[in-house]
């Protein structure tokens, strides 16, 4: 593998430039950047979302943390089992049927922007909106590779182990074995179609096989 540092402002242009370049027709494209928390995912997901609407692409952005399963399955072996974290947690049946399916080709390209509160323990209530043709859909989240999930694109933001526990805060650390069986069973830099090195998120590296 090779690594090249990148600036974070480079990245975000390279991406931009690969998505815009991925169809050339009305199709819709589903693009997942996918990490632990502590990688950010979300906002190198917002900071797309400008370049490409200059690029004439409608956009709509969708986190996973609006898609998970209410308390009584995620918590159903305690609040802080790395396991459950990791199986548990995302409600994949509402992100496929309320978001991801319906930008099939053919789909009517109406989606469902949250699902459920993980706060309120509850329906968001959110109303469907309509992702145009030629539209990007952006998802950011953790453990979204190896779902089969239909997506165009895929990019993860990839910490090592040492990198991780240090920016994970201490309330938060029981998760870190998730995100080390995912590391290990999935292998999401073998499955990404872009990973790119966030040990300080604020230096991004991509990583290229040689």
């Amino acid at each position: 593998m090779r690594v090249t540092p990148i600036s974070p402002e480079r990245l975000v242009e390279l991406l931009a430039g690969r998505i815009d370049a991925l169809a050339g027709d009305d199709r819709r494209l589903r693009v997942a950047v996918d990490g632990a928390a502590a990688a950010r995912p979300e906002a190198l997901a917002d900071a797309l979302v400008e370049p490409l609407q200059l690029l004439g692409r409608p956009v709509r952005r969708v986190s996973a943390g609006g898609f998970l399963r209410p308390a009584s399955i995620r918590f159903e072996y305690g609040k802080q089992d790395p396991d459950a974290f990791h199986d548990l947690w995302l409600d994949q049946g509402a992100l496929l049927r309320e978001v991801l399916d319906p930008l099939e080709p053919g789909g009517d390209g109406r989606i469902l922007p949250s699902y459920w509160d993980p706060v309120t323990d509850r329906s968001t209530r959110a109303g469907y909106v309509e992702l145009p043709p030629r539209g990007v859909l952006l998802l950011d989240g953790s453990f979204l590779l190896g779902r089969w999930l239909p997506l165009e694109l895929t990019v993860h933001l990839a910490q090592s182990p040492a990198a991780l526990a240090r920016r994970t805060p201490a309330e938060e650390r029981w998760t870190l074995p998730a995100y080390e069986r995912y590391r290990a069973e999935t292998d999401p830099v073998a499955l990404a179609d872009l990973t790119v090195r966030v040990e300080d998120p604020r230096h991004p590296a991509l990583v290229e096989p040689v």
